[in-house]
């Protein structure tokens, strides 16, 4: 089993597109790269803690690749937005592929490159792949909350769907 690390944005919306594909056999969202030890969601959400939200994979490399799950995580972010992603704004939302080795690192510099060539965005590609830190397990009620909460889950969702649509609509992306 191999471990990959994701920041998007709220991790709530970060969970689902991962945790229903062959070959994943966990999706824990938490945080990561602050200066806070086990920070609690408040604290993170205040922006003071240098975290980041995240989502940690551990899947199978044999039925589920790093870059298949990089492929799912661009589909899943604006990555021309290094000061959050959609509605959720802060440096606690920033876009970032954390890598855990230097084959990891590889194939997410080569997919962001791959992206900037394909000229899909006519923004730069602003999201950062840097080194992983220690990651710290969100509060049970953030675990799996698509499932939890399906009602807010799915008002997330369509807030970010509508907030992708109205930056299409103004010419920020092609």
């Amino acid at each position: 089993m191999e471990k990959a690390l994701f920041a998007g944005g709220c991790f709530w919306c970060m969970v689902e597109p991962f945790e229903d594909q062959d070959g994943i056999l966990s999706v824990t969202s938490g945080y990561t790269g602050g200066h806070v030890e086990d920070p609690t969601y408040e604290q993170v959400k205040s922006q003071t803690t240098g975290h980041t939200e995240a989502v940690e994979i551990v899947f199978d490399p044999e039925k589920m690749s790093f870059e298949e799950l990089v492929e799912i995580y661009w589909n899943q972010t604006d990555p021309t937005d290094a000061m959050g992603q959609f509605m959720d704004r802060g440096d606690s939302y920033r876009p970032v592929i954390f890598y855990l080795n230097e084959k990891q690192k590889q194939i997410a510099e080569s997919s962001k490159l791959k992206l900037e060539q394909s000229g899909r965005y006519s923004e730069p590609i602003v999201t950062k792949i840097q080194k992983a830190e220690i990651f710290y397990r969100a509060e049970e009620e953030h675990q799996e909350f698509y499932k939890k909460n399906p009602r807010r889950y799915k008002q997330e969702k369509m807030e970010r769907f509508d907030w992708q649509e109205a930056k299409k609509e103004s010419g920020s992306n092609k």
